[in-house]
């Protein structure tokens, strides 16, 4: 899945020319629930499906935005009147093991949030998404403070323009092997070191229940260093039904109850059918 995610980054951009000319399509709004969580899925899950088709799906579903976005294809989405909860700040094959926690991406990274944070403003976006970057001879410590520098500089601007730098905690045990910022504890120490409202932590239930467990505590105990969160089924990162170990709708409570007023982003490779899984999804996060 990991390898799926960079492959689509790096060919959103070739494939939008064939994208961008498409017409939006009226789009049936199917009634749901009211909830305290505002919901999107992730793009990169849906490669196959041309953009307009998975935007129209979305808005027929019910589901308020996309997420991981690439700028190009901002106004694709916002044609359909569906937020964007996150964009991302580059199309590089290597975004996720070339990152922040060593010094010499600093300048490269820095000039990509440098670029995408007033643009998203305007756009918007509540959300713009760094990484922690493989270890590689980078120790903890380092990494953390290297981490830390990095988004000190990039803070002043993100404040400015209102847009929040999210760093996401990815397993290392399963899809990301060498990832550094493998558990919310190294995240929650670079947030700590910086220090700003605008540079906060994307906790992705799926990879934190891989690397350490304990979602709910986890929540209720840190939930104000998570500006966003995914969700996926374990094992498998599917559906998130009753074929895995998390109970989503107990979670999404915890969310909601934390106070959360962000994105609960859907990051889930369907199985079955795609619309039964969303509308799943959809149901048992709405609380």
């Amino acid at each position: 899945m990991a390898a799926s995610r960079r492959t689509f980054l790096a060919a959103s951009a070739a494939t939008l020319a064939g994208l961008s000319h498409v017409d939006a399509l009226p789009a049936m709004t199917a009634p749901v629930r009211a909830g305290r969580l505002k919901q999107s899925v992730t793009r990169w899950t849906y490669g196959g499906m041309p953009y307009d088709e998975f935007c129209q799906m979305l808005v027929r579903l019910g589901f308020g935005g996309v997420d991981l976005v690439n700028p190009d294809d901002w106004a694709l989405v916002q044609k359909h009147g569906l937020k964007i909860s996150t964009s991302n700040s580059t199309t590089r094959r290597d975004f996720i093991s070339r990152g922040l926690n060593d010094r010499a991406n600093h300048e490269l990274i820095l000039g990509e949030l440098t670029t995408v944070i007033p643009a998203a403003a305007k756009a918007g976006i509540p959300n713009v998404i760094a990484m922690f970057g493989n270890a590689g001879t980078i120790s903890t410590e380092d990494g953390i403070a290297a981490c830390a520098e990095g988004l000190a500089k990039i803070a002043p601007l993100a404040e400015k323009e209102g847009v929040t730098v999210i760093l996401e905690m990815l397993n290392s045990r399963v899809d990301h092997r060498g990832f550094q910022g493998n558990t919310s504890a190294y995240g929650i120490a670079v947030a700590e070191k910086v220090n700003s409202p605008r540079v906060r932590l994307l906790y992705d239930v799926y990879h934190m229940q891989i690397s350490e467990g304990d979602i709910i505590r986890s929540i209720r105990t840190n939930g104000k260093y998570f500006a966003h969160y995914h969700t996926a089924g374990n094992p498998g990162r599917n559906e998130i039904g009753d074929t895995q170990e998390l109970n989503y709708t107990a979670i999404a409570t915890a969310i909601a109850d934390s106070g959360f007023t962000g994105w609960l982003a859907h990051e889930f490779s369907p199985r079955g059918e795609k619309e039964a899984a969303l509308v799943e999804a959809r149901e048992r996060c709405t609380v």
